[in-house]
């Protein structure tokens, strides 16, 4: 087996052969994020991709983050190194189930969480991140809302907002698994630690929380704040960006139980055999695509705050 650093230098020539970019999600193992030439958030990733000259996208990360790649980028290939990876969450809900609840709750504008399946986003009147959720429902101008498939983010915008919120019943087992309990221990164990948390997490948790934010809020509310020490509620790969970035602060995990599989799949060796054999391709069928891409669009033209 080829070490890191071999692995590292062969797919950095053969990317700079083939003209590839390397995107890795902030909840990827430690390598992969450094081999990378972007890191990030899903959507965002994509759409930094998308202003690139790259022929080919290599997307460290989960299925519909490729597929959004796809949406996005449609000039590009788009390659994901482990094509089962996949997320829990976006396949608690499928095109026909929200075509039926749309059905339930006519003409109740359907705001969806990017963490979803192609077919899905295409069903969607708009998208929406962790971070720009409130946003987005805000923008509507509508009494109700149906927010999917993340019950907690619907739960946490909920709160800003004094539209009716319906939403689907789906979640992230990683972040709706994170216990009050759990949370307690880590802020016993390192007290005057400040809590971060994502909004995947469940409200009683997020009610113990300093700050609730998205990965990449995270990162920037860290580098901003002059404390020292923070408790991390999200997946625990974003511990590794959030030391590299900020050396001389400590982080720890709100529980060592957030690991999500599906996102340790990809290492060195699949970004290489992809790169080399440029498969699995993931591709959205165009109709799908152009509908997506109209969600994606409509988000990306609310203002932020």
């Amino acid at each position: 087996m080829s070490n890191i650093s071999e692995l590292t230098g062969d797919i950095r020539e053969l990317a700079r052969e083939k003209n590839a970019i390397i995107l890795a999600h902030n909840y990827q193992i430690p390598e992969v994020q450094d081999v990378a030439d972007l890191t990030g958030d899903s959507l965002a990733l994509s759409i930094q991709a998308s202003r690139t000259e790259a022929d080919i996208i290599v997307f460290c990360g989960v299925h519909f983050m490729a597929e959004a790649a796809s949406i996005i980028c449609p000039d590009k290939k788009v390659l994901l190194p482990v094509p089962d990876a996949g997320c829990a969450m976006a396949d608690m809900l499928s095109a026909d189930e929200l075509r039926a609840e749309k059905v339930r709750l006519p003409g109740v504008p359907v705001v969806t969480y990017v963490n979803s399946a192609a077919e899905v986003k295409a069903e969607s009147d708009i998208c929406c991140t962790s971070a720009n959720a409130v946003q987005v429902v805000k923008s509507l101008r509508s009494p109700e809302v149906l927010m999917t498939p993340d019950r907690n983010l619907a739960m946490w915008t909920q709160r800003h907002t004094d539209q009716k919120i319906h939403y689907w019943d789906g979640y992230c087992p990683i972040h709706n698994d994170l216990t009050v309990a759990a949370v307690r221990k880590a802020l016993e164990d390192h007290q005057g630690a400040v809590l971060m948390a994502h909004p995947e997490c469940p409200p009683e948790v997020l009610d113990m929380a300093d700050a609730v934010r998205s990965t990449s809020g995270m990162l920037a509310y860290v580098k901003e704040s002059g404390r020292r020490e923070f408790i991390v509620a999200t997946e625990n790969g974003l511990l590794y960006p959030l030391a590299k970035q900020n050396p001389e602060k400590k982080f720890y995990a709100a529980s060592p139980d957030m690991v999500c599989k599906d996102m340790k799949k990809t290492g060195l060796e699949e970004i290489l055999r992809a790169l080399r054999s440029e498969e699995p391709v993931v591709t959205v069928e165009e109709l799908v695509r152009k509908r997506a891409m109209k969600a994606v669009e409509r988000m990306m033209a609310v203002p932020r705050d």
